[in-house]
């Protein structure tokens, strides 16, 4: 594949709450066909097992099956990488795919990469994206946000970052939790340019 081929996908989990919006939409790409590399934080793994009562493994071996059982992936089409592994394909513009998705972004991270940071695998990938202008979506998920936050976002946004905050909206009249979590994971597949069924788009209920 070529370092441009849309069809990959990193996706970065970070120790924000909200796990269950980075796993829907690993899944969303699963079922997409996209390969997705996916970078999972040692502060995610403790989120995944508070809220949603998931071990996904220790070692990146272990993660890859057991996100490949749970979502019936392809052989290699689910790809981990641990914090330190900066032999992997997402530290270097070389290897990186076209996008990344950073799903739920803690305000740690997002911090980190506003301020061009690469302590670990998830900072230098993003700023691998950065700096190659790809396509970087931030998904944060905080309340209320501090000034702080606001700078980051907004200065990551001028580097061409989408700033995509977890705010399902209603308009659709969510029933469940899972509705909720399609609507965020809809929009950020919208973004990456990837035909979803999950959500409606504004007015299509009128065509």
């Amino acid at each position: 594949m070529s370092r441009s081929n849309p069809e990959r996908v990193t996706l970065a989990i970070t120790g924000a709450s909200g796990a269950q919006y980075g796993l829907r939409l690993l899944e969303s790409l699963v079922a997409a066909e996209r390969q997705v590399f996916v970078l999972v934080s040692r502060a995610a793994k403790v989120v995944l097992a508070t809220e949603m009562d998931l071990e996904i493994g220790d070692t990146p071996d272990a993660i890859e099956q057991f996100f490949t059982n749970r979502y019936r992936a392809a052989p290699r089409q689910i790809r981990a990488f641990g914090e330190d592994d900066w032999m992997s394909p997402v530290a270097s513009g070389s290897g990186a795919p076209s996008s990344m998705v950073i799903c739920p972004c803690s305000t740690g991270t997002l911090s980190a990469i506003a301020c061009g940071l690469s302590n670990n695998l998830i900072q230098r990938a993003a700023t691998v994206v950065l700096k190659e202008r790809r396509k970087l979506i931030i998904v944060p998920r905080e309340a209320p946000y501090s000034e702080i936050h606001l700078e980051n976002m907004l200065k990551l946004s001028r580097m061409g970052s989408v700033i995509l905050p977890a705010s399902p909206g209603f308009y659709h009249r969510p029933e469940t939790v899972d509705d909720m979590v399609d609507f965020i994971v809809a929009r950020i597949l919208d973004q990456l340019g990837i035909s979803q069924k999950l959500m409606p788009s504004w007015g299509d209920h009128c065509l």
